[in-house]
């Protein structure tokens, strides 16, 4: 099977990891935030591996770095939800550490990448 140039990319990886672990935080999340926090988490979280792999399938280094700033916005507001599930008691500390940590290893992946394609 082809395997196409995003799904080599560590951060895409990564961020496709965040989702998986993400929908499993969530899943214990109170049923009346089906459509709350859980949604929202889920989206974004799954916004941040989807904007990674359009943009690469772009022809300029633009293109690219314009997705992976959306990408980088995605995964702020998964921090920011992250918060609010702490503060709300949806996630225990050390749950919302690892998701937390996880959340902010994709954002300097993220720059990172950026930055060679701005060079």
């Amino acid at each position: 099977m082809y395997q196409f140039y995003f799904e080599k990319l560590e951060v895409w990886q990564n961020s496709r990891q965040l989702v998986k672990d993400i929908y499993l935080a969530t899943s214990s999340f109170p049923e009346n935030e089906k459509f709350g926090i859980t949604n929202q988490l889920r989206r974004t979280s799954t916004s941040i591996s989807a904007n990674i792999a359009e943009g690469f399938s772009r022809q300029s280094n633009k293109e690219k770095s314009r997705f992976l700033n959306i990408a980088f916005g995605s995964t702020i507001e998964v921090i920011n939800f992250l918060i609010l599930s702490s503060d709300l008691g949806f996630l225990m500390a050390e749950n919302y550490n690892q998701l937390r940590e996880k959340a902010e290893f994709i954002t300097n992946q993220i720059n990172s990448l950026n930055k060679t394609l701005n060079k």
